[in-house]
């Protein structure tokens, strides 16, 4: 019989892998990125207290005219890592979410590194 797998089935698993070897802590907390089809979401969790410390999107971005999905998304790294810093946060590691490195994910990355965030 025929199986069809669906993509969405598959990133679950490949997050499961690799939350089971990404651990955000207090000192370290966990930079976590969700991408839909229209916006980016990051947030930093700390896994010890179970909570979120800091989150933003591309929803809440003010000026996005002329920029398209990939520079928003760096946008978004850039605006979480300056908010992470004035919590006094100063790297973090990087939870892909099952999501491929690169595109607007990447560009996650990118601009919370230039925003001053060590991932």
């Amino acid at each position: 019989m025929y199986h069809v797998k669906l993509r969405k089935n598959n990133r679950e698993k490949r997050k499961l892998r690799i939350r089971s070897k990404v651990f955000g802590t207090s000192k370290t907390p966990r930079l976590s990125v969700f991408r839909s089809n229209n916006f980016i979401y990051a947030q930093i969790i700390d896994d010890e207290k179970a909570n979120t410390l800091i989150e933003f999107s591309s929803k809440k971005l003010s000026d996005t005219k002329g920029l398209n999905k990939t520079q928003e998304s760096f946008e978004v790294g850039k605006e979480i890592a300056k908010r992470a810093l004035e919590k006094k946060i100063d790297s973090a590691v990087f939870d892909r979410s099952g999501y491929r490195y690169h595109g607007r994910v990447k560009a996650v990355a990118d601009g919370a590194r230039e925003g001053g965030l060590k991932i």
